[in-house]
């Protein structure tokens, strides 16, 4: 009986030590969340709850203009300061361009969207061009100049990209295919920008994609037309080209 006790005694003395070690791990699992948080981006936060507010009013799907995930990530702790003054020189870019369309009634017509690249302003094919035609409507002009306003106010370089959906096209004259279009297209946009509004083709780079860079899938025309637009792109300083 006395051995009995004596092993019992010894085998429940250990067990504290498993509790101990589990609040041990436990602590150090509490610092490290602590650590982690500590570091966030107080400007990327800040940004976080002003979306909330209706002056933006950001919605999946809408026609104001939202983060894309993983915006501004990746940095270095070197660059973490400079991310930072980046990350709000986006922002302010994108506000402006907000209060200006929004005065010109254009905010229901026009996308904006925020990412690592720059400030994406996104144009439906119809306010822009007839389908399948690179000439720029009478109504897009309209649009290109208010932008070009933008544009000249502001020290970014512009990248103007052309997309399509990925339904064939018939080919006619110059036109081949989606992708000769889209780059058609953005071509007409960046001369109009140099010809018409006097903006310097340094500034300016037109780029087209065709049908691979879609936002929507392409299995319904509702998709189909988001996906056929002219991308305005204000580049950042880190997507300088």
């Amino acid at each position: 009986m006395g051995r009995k006790k004596k092993r019992e005694e010894e085998s429940s003395g250990g067990s504290w030590l498993t509790t101990y070690g589990d609040m041990v791990t436990l602590i150090l699992t509490f610092f490290i969340l602590l650590y982690s948080f500590s570091t966030i981006d107080v400007i990327k936060f800040k940004k976080m709850m002003f979306s909330f507010k209706d002056a933006i009013g950001v919605m999946k799907g809408g026609k104001t203009f939202e983060e894309q995930e993983a915006v501004f990530s990746g940095r270095s702790m070197e660059s973490s300061g400079e991310s930072k003054k980046s990350t709000q020189d986006i922002m302010q870019v994108a506000q402006k361009i907000q209060a200006v369309l929004k005065e010109e009634g254009l905010e229901s017509d026009v996308t904006i969207t925020v990412n690592q690249r720059g400030v994406v302003v996104s144009i439906a094919e119809g306010l822009l061009f007839r389908r399948g035609e690179y000439e720029v409507r009478p109504v897009g002009k309209k649009v290109l100049l208010i932008l070009a306003k933008i544009i000249k106010e502001l020290p970014n370089n512009i990248s103007v990209e052309g997309h399509a959906d990925s339904v064939p096209i018939r080919s006619s004259g110059v036109i081949k295919d989606n992708w000769t279009l889209s780059v058609l297209r953005a071509a007409r946009i960046v001369a109009f920008f140099e010809k018409n509004a006097g903006i310097s083709s340094k500034r300016l780079q037109a780029v087209g994609y065709g049908d691979s860079r879609p936002i929507m899938p392409n299995d319904t025309e509702l998709h189909r037309s988001m996906n056929r637009r002219a991308d305005i792109v204000f580049l950042s300083e880190s997507s300088l080209f």
